[in-house]
């Protein structure tokens, strides 16, 4: 296995020294490329990038918005001959399947199961919710979605062992509701009588079996126990006892709490919100082609696969398969970053990339927290989006703008090319920075004499003023198919002197390099 030193150079723009080339180190500390419609973002700084990592064997994950990913990322690994190297997760096949609840039954995080499940799931939910205006900011809001969520996940546990999507479903929208007192007296006897034959919901079959198994759980331990120990003990006693000695009685009182008190006691529309949400998200995981790939059958391919350099590609494009695909893609996408947190690199030390393309579809609360420790875990971040805007769209609530500013700073590499939004241009040429010029003044006096009068001072004014990156070549044939773009590192000092480097990038030509043996 190669050594793949941190310093290991993947590219080197034109005209400069090593000192300022992207290594594997540049890589693992995040990359964010800009780029508005036909600015060249994906044909140009993208696209090199791309064949670089595979060049140099990484192993990777790859989101999908757009239909032609999927064929654009196999010719780039035809070109570098890792072709065979592809797992392409899409409908319409079972080769490649995987099973998210029973990889994480098979996880340790320090946690339980139920905890992993409910992770996962609210991850991807809170994700979706933060596009809807207010919500997610309301902290009365998500712990209540929190606390529903995980009290179905673990009575679905208690009851069948095990937890499936289809159960999550069908106990999270039968729970009881308030019901309005009947009046016998108006003839409504008869129909409480047909209600009570009426076949129990997935909730009261769940609830069924569970007590069913502590009753003789508790008799069991009661028979166990020597003559007259039971009734020494006060109420309080036998109920440390039984929650001691009885696996799943402690949270079953806790089930009927919640249920049948809190969450039965809250009010109906906020209620009907929260099942709603949850509900929604879990029939979307229901539908085929997402349940056949990631709830249905057992899993033939794993996150870890990418550290034998496979490259994963989730051809669920979200164009065509809108929410369903872009949930199915957020929660592969976070399972697969907590493996990639879990490996241990002294074993295994190959580096490996984490693509998005159209980026603001799959982020989610845990994004810059990941970021933060990337590097350690050798991971290649590389997102690519048109604009700020998108960001703060797709980062909802009240501090939207503080939450991509802070996940922004995360990706020490930032990558402009040629964009018409205001507001990404002015962060770019702020980000790039200002110097001080000699501001040279000229004046006349006209009277009895003709006075000239000459001075310079010193003004702060932005190095790229950010109408610059509007001028940008966008490729095409009407740019020989150059597209340029501004590169910011972070720790880096290009040969002009500054933080920065214009790059020209060509859409048609790829360096050739020696596809390093994985």
């Amino acid at each position: 296995m190669p050594a793949w030193d941190l310093d290991t150079e993947i590219l080197r723009f034109v005209g400069e020294s090593s000192k300022s080339s992207f290594t594997l180190r540049n890589a693992f500390e995040g990359c964010q490329v800009f780029g508005g419609i036909g600015g060249g973002k994906s044909s140009g700084s993208g696209r090199l990038l791309s064949v670089k990592y595979l060049q140099h064997g990484f192993g990777g994950l790859v989101l999908t918005v757009k239909p032609d990913e999927k064929d654009m990322w196999m010719e780039y690994a035809e070109m570098v001959g890792k072709q065979n190297d592809v797992i392409v997760i899409e409908p319409g096949q079972k080769k490649y399947v995987f099973n998210f609840l029973e990889y994480e039954s098979k996880k340790d995080y320090g946690t339980t199961y139920t905890d992993n499940i409910h992770q996962v799931l609210r991850t991807v939910i809170r994700a979706s919710e933060e596009k809807n205006e207010g919500r997610s900011d309301d902290a009365f809001w998500q712990d209540s979605l929190d606390l529903f969520l995980n009290n179905v996940i673990t009575l679905c546990l208690l009851a069948y062992n095990k937890v499936t999507v289809q159960l999550l479903f069908d106990i999270a929208q039968s729970v009881p509701k308030k019901v309005q007192q009947t009046n016998k007296e108006d003839g409504d006897h008869a129909n409480n009588e047909q209600d009570k034959e009426q076949e129990p919901t997935e909730y009261q079959k769940a609830v069924k079996i569970v007590k069913s198994r502590m009753s003789q759980a508790i008799k069991d331990w009661n028979s166990q126990q020597r003559d007259g120990y039971v009734h020494s003990l006060t109420e309080m006693q036998y109920e440390e006892q039984l929650d001691e000695a009885i696996p799943g009685y402690r949270e079953l009182k806790m089930l009927d709490s919640f249920f049948m008190g809190s969450f039965f006691s809250i009010g109906d529309k906020t209620r009907a919100i929260i099942e709603f949400c949850l509900t929604s998200f879990l029939q979307k995981l229901l539908r085929d082609p997402i349940h056949s790939l990631f709830a249905r059958y057992p899993s033939t391919v794993t996150p870890e696969d990418c550290l034998d350099g496979k490259i994963i590609i989730l051809n669920l494009p979200v164009k065509i398969y809108h929410h369903a695909g872009q949930y199915a893609q957020m929660l592969f996408k976070y399972i697969w970053q907590r493996a990639m947190e879990q490996r241990n690199i002294t074993k295994n030390n190959r580096p490996i990339f984490l693509w998005a393309d159209e980026a603001q579809h799959f982020i989610h609360e845990h994004d810059a927290e990941f970021q933060a420790t990337a590097r350690s875990s050798r991971v290649a971040t590389v997102y690519l989006t048109q604009n700020l805007p998108n960001y703060f769209a797709n980062m909802g609530g009240q501090k939207s703008e503080y939450k991509v500013k802070s996940f922004l700073g995360t990706l020490a590499t930032k990558i402009f090319h040629a964009n018409s939004d205001v507001e990404t241009n002015k962060y770019a040429s702020e980000l790039i920075g200002e110097a001080y010029t000699d501001d040279h003044t000229k004046n006349i006096t006209y009277g009895g004499n003709i006075s000239v009068s000459k001075g310079s001072s010193l003004k702060l004014e932005a190095i790229v003023r950010k109408e610059e990156f509007s001028r940008l070549k966008t490729g095409g044939p009407l740019n020989n198919y150059v597209c340029e773009a501004y590169i910011v590192m972070q720790g880096k000092v290009f040969s002009n002197g500054m933080n920065f480097h214009k790059a020209a990038f060509h859409q048609l030509i790829i360096p050739k390099l020696k596809t390093i043996n994985s």
